[in-house]
């Protein structure tokens, strides 16, 4: 019998307790815990299946669809990619990230929404005005950005990646204009300059209109001031990688990038009564494979640096991507570039689910016969989640 690989929901069940002991978290934490933890479980409801030919039965629990699920990521992708495959054009896409510097870690950890929302305004913004610079393509670019706030070892880190066409529509919208070089067509050392500029700027406004929450350290406008002198001075990283081969290649590139959470079930390796261990790569070091191990409790905490604000849209869309003007300007783009329209998507083709084969018989269908109701929690709460927890 294969035994079990420990899960994120496994860690909540054995140090949930002694988390919320230590760090007394918000309800929005609570939430995201109590949802990770009754994923696919009784606790949700769900539904039985029968096959058609053996009679075999099948249970399946209903999923929570908490964004910050590892669980639950996988189907909201493929439903993501299979929607957003009509907007690949037949050229080249190109890939650079934005990165915070770990300066910022303790700003942002006080100003989520308001940090998280103006990296991706000055990473937009930068690529727009560059892109749209005569000396550089001189046209408006199409992209689109996801926001991962993570590093191998989960701590914060920002970052913004920007999944790019390698072209743009003139100013005119008369021409597609092609990109100049096989490499990258916008300039990774003015993309940085322009994005730290603009980063600063924005954020600086900010302070002075009294929007941001600062640690002590910044409270005082002198050292304000100087800090922000600083991260000025410093070099702050954008990244590009190299073209892909084409839509097909981007497709499977997104599919990777789009919906990940904070670390995925497969990573974490082994759990005892006092830490856990999961899987990273090293960066500094060819990406070779290492293994951490820390405290439940401290495991819970990094992984929980990482939720969005409520509401927060952490996949977004610009230039002749943007949501008001696609359904307009890439059948326009299709047709400069000589390439056939994407038909319309047949939408009572996916109002069937799809057929269930039979695991046993491999000959029949799983059928439907009836709903599961979820099943309400005792009068005390379960040993890993206490009532205060229950209750969020």
């Amino acid at each position: 019998m294969r035994q079990h690989r420990p899960e994120v929901a496994d860690v909540i069940r054995k140090f949930g307790d002694r988390y919320l002991r230590q760090w007394s978290p918000a309800g929005s934490s609570l939430r995201i815990l109590r949802d990770l933890v009754r994923c696919r479980t009784a606790a949700l409801g769900g539904h039985k299946r029968v096959c058609d030919r053996c009679a075999h039965e099948e249970i399946s629990y209903n999923s929570c669809r908490n964004r910050h699920c590892p669980k639950c990521q996988a189907s909201a992708r493929a439903r993501w990619v299979d929607q957003r495959s009509a907007d690949l054009l037949e050229v080249p896409y190109f890939h650079v990230v934005f990165t915070l510097p770990d300066a910022f870690a303790s700003l942002v950890v006080h100003n989520r929404r308001r940090l998280y929302g103006t990296l991706f305004r000055a990473a937009a913004h930068t690529l727009l005005t560059i892109g749209r610079d005569p000396k550089h393509l001189g046209a408006e670019i199409g992209f689109l950005a996801v926001l991962h706030t993570w590093n191998q070892k989960l701590l914060l880190h920002p970052h913004i990646h920007c999944v790019v066409a390698g072209g743009g529509l003139a100013p005119d919208h008369h021409r597609w204009v092609s990109c100049r070089s096989e490499r990258f067509f916008l300039p990774v050392r003015v993309l940085s300059a322009l994005f730290r500029g603009k980063f600063l700027a924005y954020l600086d406004h900010d302070y002075h209109a009294g929007r941001l929450h600062l640690p002590a350290s910044l409270e005082d406008p002198n050292e304000w001031s100087s800090w922000l002198g600083q991260q000025r001075r410093r070099n702050w990283v954008v990244y590009a990688k190299p073209p892909f081969g084409g839509p097909t290649q981007v497709l499977k590139y997104l599919a990777r990038y789009t919906h990940r959470v904070a670390i995925d079930n497969s990573r974490i390796l082994a759990l005892d009564d006092r830490e856990v261990a999961f899987r990273w790569k090293d960066r500094a070091h060819q990406n070779q494979p290492r293994t951490m191990q820390i405290e439940g409790t401290e495991f819970l905490r990094r992984f929980l640096l990482h939720q969005l604000p409520a509401g927060f849209v952490r996949i977004r869309y610009y230039g002749f991507l943007a949501n008001r003007v696609r359904r307009t300007t890439l059948p326009q783009i299709r047709h400069l570039l000589h390439t056939p329209p994407t038909p319309e998507e047949n939408l009572e083709a996916h109002s069937e689910p799809e057929p269930w084969p039979c695991p046993r018989c491999r000959r029949g269908t799983l059928r439907w016969t009836k709903n599961i109701d979820p099943v309400r929690p005792p009068t005390r709460a379960p040993p890993f989640l206490p009532l205060d927890l229950e209750a969020a």
